[in-house]
């Protein structure tokens, strides 16, 4: 079956996607106020004056909020608007108690730059960033299964950073790969959690199908209510599927906002899209402008961390570590970090990344830690590594037995297959008279091996490492086995 971007490409039309990306920032408090900025709590617990507009009330911005945007736009390669000013969205909702939102219009705080696109069936290596705005959020209603709306004011107020890319993505993949990276950097940057199921990352899609040889965009359909990285990926499809089977019906395609179904991978309608007229916006007079100096960009410039790129270009030029391998590493600052860390101590960096991406990750996952959790130091992970490099210690009994002790307990990989009769058998006489019982207990298979099927080899090899217990010297072991069969 064709993939959508073949049918529309065969039927004369091209898709064009844009983005706008909302991340809550983890601030300790909101915006313009005290209130504390916090998920979980009890609803309509974390409001006050401010956050629910009553009369005579005054916003203050929270200075937490303004560096963290400006961290988001140098990560991302934007220019830093020096004179920010605030603007009143107008819109009535049951959520939204003042009548409007305090968001940025005129000056967005970070215009331009690029986000670097990661994965697999991509054409673009870049998606451009328009601007990145701030803004509060709402409230959050709830339907419950009942006929009523729930309304929780706790989210109103809370900071966020609106990313609007330009309407430059072609293709599903590459929306996803934009929104992942994004997700990436504000984790490194530590500036939101990014979760999608608690909505500290929302993710609106821009939608539009145009004829190949047309130069002005087609008709955008806004899609809402995507909580997965799956779910943007089907909706993108689903929605240009919906408006190509409309443009070759000759049927009108409608500026609108519409919501996806994740259980019918369909998108509806909820509204006719707004347009900015709309929303009456004028500046805040409440706000006054704030002006960000040189000192203060430096300041945060210095502070700056390492970003998901710059580790990606390391462990791929200094450790030449598969992409596959290195795309894994970098998933998480954390596990970046600690794989740097252990390749400081070892110069097996392959058998590094395939420790951490395979047994650590497992032990990781069936104890339900992080690696913050745990008592494993990169230096006894890289002590680990490094024993059964220099085979000590098979790899079997490190990864079962000595690395889940190692989680737990604050002792090194040499001590505990010390304590534990771990460490590999490579004495000549040992491994000479654990063969020797094994070919005895073996007589036919002997002489078939003589006869000429050598791979019983592995079956005599099999045998005496059950006999030592795993801990035969398997070069070695096949040396001397070979010897006495010959």
């Amino acid at each position: 079956m064709d993939s959508i971007q073949e049918k529309l490409y065969k039927s004369g039309y091209k898709s064009v996607i844009g983005l706008e990306v909302h991340v809550q920032l983890n601030t300790a408090s909101k915006i313009f106020s005290s209130d504390p900025n916090d998920f979980g709590a009890a609803p309509n617990t974390n409001v006050s004056e401010i956050s629910l507009g009553h009369p005579g009330t005054l916003p203050v911005l929270n200075e937490a909020v303004l560096e963290k945007a400006i961290k988001m736009g140098l990560a991302c390669g934007c220019t830093i608007t020096k004179e920010n000013h605030f603007a009143r969205k107008n819109y009535f909702y049951p959520d939204l108690p003042k009548g409007y939102q305090t968001t940025q219009d005129k000056t967005p705080i970070c215009v331009g730059g690029k986000v670097l696109l990661v994965g697999e069936n991509l054409e673009k290596e870049f998606a451009q960033l328009h601007h990145i705005h701030l803004e509060e959020d709402a409230g959050k209603s709830i339907h419950d299964d009942g006929p009523d709306t729930l309304i929780d004011l706790n989210r109103a107020g809370t900071p966020l950073i609106e990313i609007v890319t330009e309407p430059d993505m072609t293709k599903s993949e590459e929306a996803v790969a934009c929104l992942q990276e994004l997700r990436r950097i504000v984790r490194y940057l530590n500036i939101s959690g990014a979760n999608m199921e608690n909505g500290e990352l929302r993710c609106d899609a821009n939608i539009s199908i145009m004829p190949l040889d047309a130069t002005e965009l087609g008709k955008k359909v806004e899609v809402k209510n995507m909580n997965s990285f799956s779910n943007v990926r089907k909706a993108i499809d689903h929605e240009l599927e919906r408006q190509l089977e409309l443009a070759l019906k000759g049927e009108e395609i409608f500026v609108e906002t519409r919501t996806f179904d994740p259980v019918t991978g369909t998108t509806a309608g909820m509204r006719f899209k707004e347009t900015m007229n709309d929303y009456r916006y004028f500046p805040c007079p409440d706000l006054a402008p704030m002006v960000i100096t040189e000192e203060v960009l430096d300041e945060i410039q210095q502070a700056m961390p390492s970003l998901p790129a710059d580790f990606r270009a390391k462990f791929k030029n200094v450790y030449s570590l598969a992409d596959y391998d290195v795309q894994l590493l970098t998933e998480e600052l954390e596990t970046a970090l600690y794989f740097d860390e252990v390749c400081q101590l070892t110069s097996a960096y392959k058998a590094a990344a395939n420790w951490i991406n395979g047994p650590l990750k497992a032990v990781l996952n069936e104890q339900n830690l992080k690696l913050t959790d745990t008592q494993l130091s990169s230096e006894r992970m890289a002590g680990l590594i490094n024993l059964v490099e220099s085979n000590k210690v098979s790899f079997s009994i490190a990864s079962q037995r000595i690395l889940p002790k190692m989680v737990s307990e604050p002792t090194n990989a040499l001590e505990l297959a010390e304590s534990m009769n771990l460490l590999m058998v490579s004495n000549d006489d040992e491994l000479l008279t654990l063969v020797k019982e094994v070919l005895l207990s073996l007589p036919d298979k002997v002489n078939d091996y003589k006869k000429g099927k050598k791979a019983l080899i592995g079956l005599f090899m099999g045998d005496v490492m059950k006999r030592s217990g795993g801990k035969a010297d398997p070069k070695k072991l096949k040396e001397i086995i070979e010897k006495e069969l010959s």
